[in-house]
């Protein structure tokens, strides 16, 4: 192996060992009302509210701050004592399909409109998520259908 052909291989190995580092962190709003700001700072000029469980993706923490991307791609600043661990996904198309399993041939347990909010279970294979709704309806959703996963 020439010395190039090593150093691009090196590079290579290098980028593939820190892909994982860039995985994405998605957090929802523990509140019932939460304010987003432009800046990490209550003296921030107010952009809008959400309510809880809406999902967000933690984009950089600074103290007692987290700037986050919403499901429109906007990015914004939230009270970190406002958010949990508690991971929800947002319905992203008009009429979400919730299926009995993993599978699109399986049955259609019911069906989430544009915005609703479900609890994140699990990851499944094949592109698929695990969801439950607050009513307690529990299925499989494609994971391109919802935001926050």
């Amino acid at each position: 192996m020439s010395r190039t052909q090593f150093a691009v291989t090196g590079a290579v190995l290098a980028v593939a060992a820190i892909a994982p580092a860039f995985a994405l962190d998605f957090r929802s709003v523990a509140e019932p009302v939460a304010i987003l700001y432009d800046a990490p700072s209550v003296k921030g000029k107010k952009l809008y509210v959400v309510g809880r469980g809406y999902p967000v993706e933690v984009v950089v923490v600074v103290e007692g701050w987290v700037k986050v991307r919403d499901a429109g791609g906007e990015l914004t600043w939230i009270e970190s004592k406002l958010l949990t661990d508690r991971r929800t996904v947002m319905v992203n198309v008009a009429l979400a399909q919730v299926h009995e399993s993993a599978d699109d041939k399986s049955q259609v347990v019911f069906q989430a409109q544009q915005n609703v909010i479900l609890d994140f279970v699990e990851a499944a294979a094949g592109g698929w998520l695990r969801v439950r709704h607050r009513d307690g309806q529990s299925g499989f959703v494609k994971a391109a259908q919802v935001w926050g996963a």
